[in-house]
Formats: structure tokens, C-alpha cells, sequence
């Protein structure tokens, strides 16, 4: 059972594991999966209205926003930052990566299936599938037991109650996709029976995955392999299962949805259709308790080879960016991340030093050594050495503050950053936007102070 937590912000102060975990992604380069309330810059505007969609979520309603920003805007920190705050409130989690060849938007079976594989609680890591099926069928029997319709020590009864409870919980699922009820039976009477093999397999088809024992398919009653089709109907019981068992919603972002604009075709179309649709379906009311978030560049929102493409999509997603940046709405259908400029990223840093903190040996050297005009002196230097951009300087930023200078000030007691550090910035410690800034910048083997 999950639990859920009325207050949406971070707790006051930081756990040294939770620090250690934001410091050792940021020293590698990489996003956080958690804590990143620690050190948000510039989503506080964002926060009531995604809070009250998340509330709207928790009460059986759904929701949807479509995240836009240049690389380097935080999008991928946005969606996690959201999930974070999605967990504190019970829902469940996935963040799903749209890609060409391991995930195509337009097969919805492979999307649920990624869905289902990086499913995560407050209490689960991925994948939570099972643990999520298990406490539903836990709450089943709590709720037969609670009400008198069968008793502890009758077995036979007790499982025939709880049969009659998830097929009329399921009902709904059951007229457009009865094998998913069909297989949560299966997979009760294999835990039952002590097959974990078939239990197993049951719940990888549950899953979505691809070559299941036909035998195990064949003692629950279910053939073949999940289709684009029965893919809406399996997250449709999947959101019954969660709400169930006490996750009152489930938050799915698919990012990186602009990779579209780089697939054949035929196969763009497919896929904007796919997309057309599954927000056709939000609308109507077929996925109570789901937030759906994507994310992509502007010329995904804008250009003729993303949205613009479908005119009923385009027409869904359709919002005014005309306007100063400073009002644009929160609750919009897009919602627009303007990115860092000097001034954030020095605030950003800021934030990064008194997370450090929290797990560093010497605090005070820390904070006397990295002080704030430092951190604006590297804020400005690492934007040099990107052509000036400073938008897409975030990633390499914390990780030139976190491995090069906070470590290194926290292990030497003797260490100056203004003494003893030259920022170098070499190609193969960038990617592929960072490194045609480097070069527009000059040679990409730099050193600046």
C-alpha cells in the first residue's frame, strides 16, 4: 500500500544519502532521479498548477501537458522534478524515452511495455510491476474479508470472492480487453499454487513482454502477444490496479517526443496519429487517474516536420508564445521552459554548493573556497567555452563545479579554484549539442581561467 504525503515541497534539510545521490549524478553528468526539489531554479511558477492537476489526477480526473524547450531548458529535469512531486502524493511513475528503433510512438504495445519496465513507486524502484499487483490482490482480499463475504481459513471461498471482486472491478477493461483480467487470474493462481515460473511469465505478459511461454499463456487462457490496440486497454487496467491498491494515479512522460522529426515519413505520421489519438482518449475520460506529460524542442511544436503535420493535433497543442515569456500561463496546454541565462546559473550553483555540502567532509572550506563570485567567475567561463550560450551550459557546469572544484576544495585543504584551476573543456567529455557550441567557439580543446 502506498502512503501518501500532504505536503508537496521538499522536507527542511537534506538527508546526507539523498545529497550523495544528486552529487555522485551531477559529478557523472547526469540527471537525478530524486531530490531535485534541492535545487530547482526558475519552476516555483510552475508549481501550484501542476499541483492542482496532480490533485485533479489523485480524485479520478486526468491531465496533460506538453513540455517545450530547447535542449539544455531542463525538460528532462522539469519531468523528474514533476515525478518527485507525483510520488510524494502516491501516484505512481514512468518516464519513457521515445526513440526510432527502441521505442516508436506509434506502437503503443512497445510504449506500454517501457512503461511497465520503468514503473516506479514511492516505495518500488523499477520495474513495480509486480509489487503493484501484488498489494492490489492484498486490498482485494482486505476488502472481501472486510465485508464479511468470506472467511480467513476458507481458501476456496475466499478466492472465489475475490475473483467475483476484480472481475467487476475490471469490467470496464474486460468488454474491450479480457485477457488482462484473464491473466491477473492466472497469475493469482500460479502465486497459489506455488508455480513461480508461470507467475513470472504472466506477469511479464502482463507487461507487454514478448516471448512468453506459450504454455504458461495457455493455463491462464490467453494467446499471442500484445497488439497496438490492446495496449490502451492494458494501461486502462493498469490504472484500476494502481488506484486499488492505493496509488490514486500514475504520471507517464514520454520524452524526447522530437525524435519523430528524424524517422521516415510514413512512419511520422503513424506515430503524430498515434499521439492524436491517445490524447482523444485522455479527453474522453478513458484513463482516469493518468498525467501525461511529453516533452520536445519548439521546432517539434512548430515545424512542419512535427506537429504541425497532423492539423488536429497541431489544434490540441495550440498555445500563444507570443507574449513576454514572464506570463506565460501555467496551466497552458504547452508549457514553456525559457532556460538559464548567467544569472540562474549562478544561482543554480549556489543550490548545488549547499547540497555538496551536506556530504562533504569540510563544509566551511567548501563554502569559503566556492564562494558566490566564484561560482559566477565558472558560470561565465564555462559559457565562454560553449560560444556564449548559456542555456545549454547547465549539464557541464555542475559537473566542471561538482568533480573539478567542490571535490577537490573538500579533499585539499591547501586547494584554491582561483590558484589552481584552469577550466579545460574537451570534446569528449561533451555531447553532440555541446560540442558544435565548443566549436563555433573556436577549438574545442580549450583552456580558460
Amino acid at each position: 500500500m502506498s502512503t501518501t504525503v500532504d505536503t508537496p515541497d521538499e522536507r527542511p534539510g537534506i538527508s546526507a544519502a539523498r545529497a550523495r545521490d544528486v552529487v555522485d549524478a551531477l559529478r557523472r553528468g547526469t540527471v537525478p532521479h530524486q531530490g531535485l526539489g534541492l535545487f530547482a531554479v526558475g519552476l516555483d511558477r510552475f508549481a501550484q498548477a501542476l499541483d492542482d492537476d496532480l490533485a485533479t489526477v489523485a480524485r479520478g480526473g486526468s491531465a496533460f501537458h506538453a513540455l517545450r524547450g530547447e535542449y539544455g531548458s531542463g525538460k528532462t529535469f522539469f519531468a523528474r522534478w514533476l515525478a518527485e512531486r507525483a510520488k510524494r502524493r502516491g501516484l505512481a511513475v514512468s518516464e519513457v524515452q521515445i526513440s526510432e528503433t527502441e521505442t516508436p510512438l506509434h506502437r503503443l504495445e512497445t510504449v506500454y511495455r517501457r512503461l511497465t519496465e520503468r514503473l516506479t513507486t514511492a516505495t518500488h524502484p523499477p520495474s513495480a510491476l509486480r509489487a503493484v499487483v501484488d498489494s492490489w490482490f492484498y486490498a482485494l482480499e482486505e476488502e472481501v474479508l472486510g465485508a464479511g463475504e468470506a472467511e480467513e481459513d476458507d481458501d476456496v471461498g475466499l478466492g472465489r470472492a475475490v475473483d467475483e471482486l476484480m472481475e467487476r472491478r475490471l469490467a470496464d477493461v474486460a468488454r474491450t480487453t479480457p485477457a488482462f483480467s484473464a491473466a491477473l487470474r492466472g497469475y493469482r493462481d500460479a502465486v497459489a499454487a506455488g508455480d513461480g515460473a508461470r507467475a513470472e511469465a504472466l506477469i511479464a505478459w502482463l507487461g507487454g513482454q514478448k516471448s512468453v511461454a506459450a504454455a504458461a499463456k495457455r493455463a491462464a487462457g490467453v494467446r499471442g502477444d500484445l497488439d497496438h490496440f490492446g495496449a490502451l486497454g492494458f494501461l486502462q487496467g493498469l490504472l484500476t490496479v494502481l488506484r486499488d491498491c492505493g496509488h490514486p494515479g500514475l504520471l507517464l512522460v514520454l520524452d524526447e517526443v522530437e525524435t519523430l522529426q528524424r524517422v521516415r515519413g510514413d512512419v511520422r505520421e503513424k506515430s503524430l496519429n498515434a499521439l492524436r489519438q491517445f490524447l482523444d482518449e485522455i479527453d474522453a475520460g478513458r484513463f482516469p487517474g493518468l498525467f501525461l506529460v511529453i516533452t520536445g524542442t519548439p521546432a517539434f511544436y512548430d515545424g512542419q516536420q512535427g506537429v504541425q503535420r497532423l492539423a488536429p493535433l497541431a489544434q490540441r497543442l495550440a498555445t500563444d508564445f507570443t507574449t513576454d515569456p514572464r506570463f506565460d500561463s501555467p496551466r497552458a496546454v504547452q508549457l514553456r521552459l525559457s532556460g538559464f541565462d548567467l544569472a540562474s546559473l549562478g544561482e543554480l550553483g549556489r543550490k548545488v554548493r549547499e547540497v555538496y555540502a551536506a556530504t562533504a567532509t569540510n563544509p566551511e572550506r567548501v563554502a569559503l573556497r566556492a564562494d558566490d563570485a566564484y561560482l559566477d567567475e565558472l558560470a561565465r567561463a564555462v559559457t565562454g567555452s560553449l560560444g556564449g550560450r548559456a542555456g545549454i551550459a547547465p549539464r557541464l557546469y555542475l559537473r566542471k563545479l561538482v568533480a573539478d572544484v567542490l571535490d577537490r576544495v573538500d579533499t585539499f585543504d591547501d586547494f584554491d579554484p582561483r590558484r589552481h584551476y584552469t577550466l579545460t573543456v574537451r570534446s569528449a567529455e561533451l555531447d553532440e549539442v555541446e560540442r558544435n557550441a565548443a566549436t563555433s567557439a573556436g577549438d574545442v580543446e580549450l583552456e580558460l581561467p
